[in-house]
């Protein structure tokens, strides 16, 4: 009896544990866009292949909306341009944060919707060498500035402290193990 309520009580748990990974799973796999937005750094770029007419050489236009910005035309907008086959427009100096793009064929339909978001870039690190001292006998060793040399002072006083410690500790030691009288 007891087992079988434990096993009943363990796959009751195991069961909500892995509903919002299946949950998860399934709402992942049921969003489609007709873009692809991708971003290097500071720069962001749509592509799509859902607009293929175009008029004079631009198949549409897209747009980049910040947080706070709910239409089309409130957010930075940039000219899709490319081939029949693939579509592509680009904005730079990108500050970090959330945004959505909305690509607009030149037909006037929707391509798609999508969110990204765009992190600082990391500096790049560069360094140049300066001449160091060869060892004469194979490798420089040492510790690196780790150790300093103390004054006969400064030992007594850290020995003084160190026996003081350990004074204390005894002595304290030594009263809580007696008896407490009334």
């Amino acid at each position: 009896m007891r087992m079988s309520h434990l096993l009943l009580r363990s796959g009751l748990t195991m069961a909500a544990a892995a509903l919002p990974i299946a949950l998860t799973t399934t709402t992942a796999t049921a969003v489609t866009t007709g873009i692809s937005v991708s971003t290097t750094g500071s720069s962001v770029t749509v592509t799509t292949n859902d607009c293929p007419n175009s008029t004079n050489g631009v198949f549409g236009n897209a747009s980049l909306l910040a947080g706070g910005q709910a239409n089309f035309s409130q957010g930075r907008q940039a000219t899709l341009t490319g081939t029949s086959t693939t579509q592509s427009a680009a904005w730079g100096s990108v500050i970090p944060g959330t945004y959505t793009v909305i690509v607009v064929c030149e037909d006037g339909t929707t391509a798609g919707t999508q969110s990204i978001i765009v992190t600082a870039a990391t500096p790049t690190i560069s360094a140049t060498a300066t001449a160091s001292p060869s060892p004469s006998l194979g490798v420089m060793g040492g510790i690196g500035g780790a150790t300093e040399e103390y004054g006969t002072i400064t030992l007594a006083s850290g020995g003084a402290l160190v026996a003081a410690g350990t004074v204390a500790a005894v002595w304290y030691l030594r009263r809580r193990a007696k008896p407490h009288r009334l």
